[in-house]
């Protein structure tokens, strides 16, 4: 049994969750306002998931979802992530995230950034271009002709690993799209992302090389 970490419960958080309970795995989910914010999702989770601080879900994981915003000073458990693959849900989104200039100007990737500030963790993308009810609802077995292709992306391919095992398990196949400053190319806007309700892996493939850098006006 393997217990994943989850840091962020809203619907991402949540949805993730419910679909590592239901491939077997243990949860442990933290959000921002406490533990005991959580019992209504715990208790509809199961004996399988408990609340925690994000700290504790840290330590607490294998490996560690972080779904919520990236944040310009870090918000995130720095010495328990150590060590520890760190999947990370996150979108750049400026109405939601305000700018980040060196994301802007093309220098680095959201994801990127996250490394930075998890320097002792192995980042990999993953999961940021489908929605996230669709992660239960569109699973598919291995083989199926309309399995969806996700992606992956990591400077560590320990992690690409772990994400490729998880999407598997999941009902998904995978498209290493590495390392992390490749990430942009399944970003709101590019065509992996419009198209990510129907994309097979290779139609996956052929998003990917079709992306092209967007400059915010």
């Amino acid at each position: 049994m393997t217990t994943i970490g989850i840091i962020g419960a809203g619907e991402v958080g949540s949805h993730i969750a419910r679909a590592a309970i239901a491939n077997g795995y243990d949860v442990v989910i933290a959000n921002s306002r406490g533990p005991e914010t959580l019992n209504d999702l715990v208790a509809e989770l199961g004996p399988s998931a408990r609340a925690a601080t994000a700290a504790d879900a840290a330590r607490a994981g294998d490996f560690v979802v972080i779904a919520v915003p990236l944040k310009p000073v870090n918000d995130m458990p720095v010495n328990e992530l150590a060590g520890k693959v760190v999947i990370d849900t996150n979108n750049y989104m400026i109405w939601r995230d305000g700018n980040f200039p060196v994301i802007d100007r093309g220098e680095k990737t959201v994801h990127e950034l996250r490394q930075e500030h998890l320097p002792t963790s192995k980042v990999v993308k993953a999961f940021t271009h489908i929605q996230a009810p669709r992660i239960l609802s569109f699973a598919r077995p291995a083989g199926a002709p309309d399995r969806i292709g996700l992606s992956a992306s990591s400077n560590y391919p320990e992690a690409v690993e772990i994400v490729t095992r998880l999407y598997d398990q999941f009902g998904f196949d995978t498209v290493n799209n590495s390392p992390l400053c490749e990430s942009w190319r399944t970003a709101p806007g590019q065509p992996a992302w419009k198209n990510s309700d129907y994309q097979t892996r290779d139609e996956l493939i052929a998003n990917l090389a079709r992306a092209k850098r967007i400059t915010p006006q």
